[in-house]
């Protein structure tokens, strides 16, 4: 399998401390797609199989506020996004656009269900990992907003 994969998924913090051999298993159950500049990977509210690590490219969080579209967070390579939709088990909370031409790693639901069946130990680090980044942008969150309602 390949190994730069391997590595780019070993950085991140969502697979941190999963074994390379868990590592080939999720990959070899998942697919590299490419999407164009312009071009969205998933909308607001659509369902959720999916969550993305992104090799290439650089895309943008939007939520959508009174009719319009409104940029909540840019993401670049070796980060991850469609995530929380997964762990709430509940439709897309924002839609993710490709400001630039991307790869990325398409990572599904499924192939987290198979590595749970396969290994548990690795499939319950792999959830530890998902609950600290949801919490981490969360926090950046509250305090992204602390900041705004602080400024009035």
């Amino acid at each position: 399998m390949n190994t730069e994969r391997i590595r780019l998924l070993q950085a991140m913090p969502l697979f941190g401390g999963v074994s390379d051999e868990t590592l080939t298993f999720l990959l070899e159950r998942s697919r590299v797609i490419e999407v164009a500049a312009g071009e969205n990977f998933f909308c607001e509210n659509d369902e959720a199989h999916a969550l993305y690590v992104l090799e290439t490219g650089v895309v943008s969080i939007i939520k959508h506020w009174q009719g319009n579209p409104v940029t909540l967070h840019q993401l670049t390579a070796g980060d991850c996004f469609g995530e929380i939709a997964l762990m709430a088990m509940m439709p897309r909370s924002a839609t993710v656009r490709a400001d630039t031409p991307c790869l990325a790693i398409e990572l599904p639901l499924s192939a987290l269900f198979d590595c749970y069946q396969e290994n548990l130990e690795q499939f319950t680090l792999i959830q530890m990992n998902l609950g600290r980044e949801i919490c981490r942008r969360l926090r950046d969150s509250d305090a992204r907003l602390f900041e705004v309602m602080n400024k009035s």
